[in-house]
């Protein structure tokens, strides 16, 4: 009788120890997951949700978030869509833990440019943040004339003016890493 004590303490022991190991692996499996997953994942895991994006600078944007690329996201406001690098986000708010990776090999090449080039072909109306010092963005309205490997040339014009040579005030070259975002009007299906 005894002895019977015996081995079912031992059992126990060792069911417990595997226990201990098995909620071990599965702790350090799940932490080498996360530090794996990309805050693109992230956001792709968000697509739709409500977020706010604070920029460095402070300013902060909400809205639906509707794409997350490599380089760039798209908040829908109300009356406008907004383009944020993520190089000019301190912090984001509302972000789901679900995370998503990118399956399509063609948009994990498509970064910041694309969308610009995109925005350059369709002469799409923008309100531009560049950020210009510690103390903010200044907003620069125009059109998008060309798109560069790491900055654009805008023709600026006064809000709401269509680009038209009489119109452009100057041509503005802004580096990428000066970008803050772009809001643009949102389109019938955006």
């Amino acid at each position: 009788m005894r002895w019977d004590t015996l081995f079912t303490d031992l059992e126990a022991q060792l069911a417990a120890s595997e226990r201990l190991d098995l909620d071990a692996e599965i702790a350090e499996r799940m932490r080498a997951e996360a530090a794996a997953v990309e805050l693109a994942d992230r956001l792709r895991g968000s697509l739709g949700l409500p977020v706010s994006v604070q920029l460095s600078s402070g300013t902060v944007f909400g809205g639906t978030l509707s794409h997350a690329g490599s380089e760039a996201l798209v908040l829908n406001e109300p009356l406008h869509q907004v383009l944020i690098p993520y190089a000019a986000v301190g912090q984001y708010l509302g972000l789901s833990s679900l995370a998503v990776g990118e399956p399509s090999r063609v948009r994990q090449r498509l970064g910041l440019a694309s969308a610009l080039r995109g925005l350059a072909r369709d002469r799409t109306r923008l309100a531009v943040l560049a950020v210009r010092s510690a103390a903010g963005e200044t907003p620069l309205h125009g059109v998008i004339d060309r798109v560069g490997r790491d900055h654009l040339d805008l023709a600026a014009t006064e809000e709401g003016e269509d680009r038209r040579a009489a119109n452009v005030r100057q041509m503005v070259t802004i580096p990428f890493s000066a970008l803050a975002a772009l809001r643009s009007a949102r389109t019938a299906e955006a």
